[in-house]
């Protein structure tokens, strides 16, 4: 199903979209079939997949409505949908990468994908995305298959998506919904709710529709008609606008709550920072969590789904030569992530800025790797300080990566390493690498300390580089590398000479 323009000879022919969508199909029920996860004995007891399990939609489950205008339009009903990609520049194979992933988004949204329809024109339809024809033959899809929702792959203006609804006769929603319904299913921190809830009002609020004389009649001191005479008049409010109103009020609030849980967010930052801080970022489903399980133990979620983590994870580790860091599992990153989520989430993200070492994990089996490490790069560009912070390009899933690509990524300028978090490969020299990247201590001490400072004697070991330890009739001597905090304890602690 597709609709190609015969003009342009270097495009597909219609029986080769149709084997694009045959294939993302055969590949879109992987993404939460039964089986779809690997896991390790690093990956611990997994304590959070009975609560994920429970988010799941129930299956052939559609709405009793008739009218779609009934349905308020943040409550998403996903089960059984038909996606809408677009293709107006790049190749055949980014528009299949493209739908690819919508399918999984889809699927990890807890729906279950139909059919597809792959259309190539220049520019979308300023009326309905995809043209009137192509809006008929999705609507004779829909109808066909038992579709109760169609997902179009990219952001639709507020018309557009009413104009579409107007046609196939079911909920349509876009990339940018898609993306927030699951964030709302998988938030579980109060923060991250909270962020997920002002990224969702800053969505809707454009999106308001009305229905009816309900959204537009308007009353003073009280409800009438025009024959009702006084206290029926006045400038009152329609209903959108006291829809608008409330969330504007809600969203202000959201904002105060995410202000006041800085303080605390920033406390817990300042205790890390006397440590080195590692920062885990990457596409989604890129194996972030299973990295961070393997080289900490954390036992956090790993599920083979798009946004399986959403709240930051911070556990502690330690290199080979015995000194500790901090590891940092951020959220996923996404092609053209919602701007809405990027603002909401900012908070989070500038974990990133204070990390002294950032761990950019790429899928090496993707498609098209270098795409991914594009769209992350542009969601850190808006990070403050995030540009400063020492990159490593960790390949992972390398066991099952084409050679092809790993060459391909090997020849790019940064530091690259290959290791697969499943198999346990190139783990040991990851580690090594994150030693010698780490910063070191730059102040070398050679101090008598009291033996009733046994706690400064600890932290030389955890955070410093102990080069000689003696025991002296004064304390204990130390000879070591120590940051400018320590070294500066240590001397106030000293006996006077």
């Amino acid at each position: 199903m597709s609709d190609l323009d015969e003009n342009q000879p270097s495009e597909p022919t219609p029986s080769r979209a149709d084997a694009v969508i045959e294939r993302v199909l055969a590949r879109a029920s992987t993404v939460l079939g039964k089986g779809g996860t690997a896991r390790t004995d690093y990956d611990g007891d997994q304590l959070d997949r009975e609560e994920r399990a429970a988010l799941r939609r129930v299956g052939n489950l559609s709405t009793e409505l008739e009218d779609v205008t009934e349905v308020e339009y943040r409550q998403l009903r996903l089960e059984r949908v038909v996606l809408v990609g677009q293709w107006s520049h790049g190749t055949a194979a980014d528009a299949e990468v493209s739908l690819r992933e919508l399918a999984a988004l889809a699927e990890t949204a807890g729906s279950e994908v139909l059919d597809g329809v792959l259309q190539r024109r220049p520019n979308p339809d300023p009326a309905t995305y995809i043209g009137k024809g192509k809006a008929i033959e999705v609507k004779e899809i829909v109808a066909a298959l038992g579709a109760d929702t169609v997902v179009v792959n990219d952001d639709l203006a507020p018309s557009q998506r009413r104009a579409l609804e107007d046609v196939v006769k079911v909920k349509v929603i876009d990339r940018t919904a898609l993306i927030l319904d699951i964030f709302a299913q998988h938030a579980k921190s109060k923060e991250g709710k909270a962020q997920v809830e002002l990224a969702q009002l800053e969505y809707l609020l454009p999106r308001l529709r009305g229905w009816g004389d309900s959204m537009s009649r308007q009353a003073g001191g009280q409800v009438g008609g025009a024959a009702a005479g006084m206290g029926s008049r006045g400038p009152g409010e329609t209903k959108i606008e006291l829809d608008r109103r409330r969330i504007h009020t809600r969203m202000a609030q959201l904002r105060r709550e995410i202000k006041a849980m800085e303080p605390a967010r920033n406390v817990r930052r300042d205790r890390r920072l006397a440590l080195p801080n590692v920062a885990i970022v990457g596409y989604t489903n890129a194996g972030k969590s299973s990295l961070l399980n393997r080289i900490t133990g954390a036992g956090a979620l790993v599920e083979n789904a798009l946004f399986a983590t959403l709240d930051p994870t911070v556990r502690r580790s330690q290199t080979p030569d015995g000194r500790e860091y901090t590891v940092s599992d951020t959220v996923g990153f996404v092609r053209d992530l919602p701007h809405q989520l990027v603002a909401a989430f900012s908070s989070t993200l500038e974990e990133v800025a204070h990390a002294d070492l950032m761990l950019h994990v790429v899928d090496a089996s993707h498609p098209d790797p270098e795409g991914q490490v594009s769209a992350v790069r542009a969601v850190l560009s808006d990070v403050p300080g995030a540009d400063t912070v020492k990159e490593v390009l960790v390949l992972n899933k390398a066991d099952i990566a084409e050679p092809e690509t790993l060459m391909r990524l090997r020849a790019r300028p940064e530091i690259t390493i290959e290791v697969s978090a499943l198999t346990g490969a190139g783990m040991s020299e990851l580690l090594d690498l994150i030693a010698r990247e780490l910063p070191r201590p730059e102040v070398r001490i050679d101090i008598v300390v009291p033996y009733t400072r046994g706690d400064l004697i600890h932290e030389a070991h955890l955070h410093g580089e102990v080069i000689e330890e003696s025991h002296e009739p004064e304390g204990t001597r130390l000879i070591a590398m120590v940051d400018d905090s320590l070294a500066a304890r240590l001397q106030a602690a000293a006996p006077a000479a």
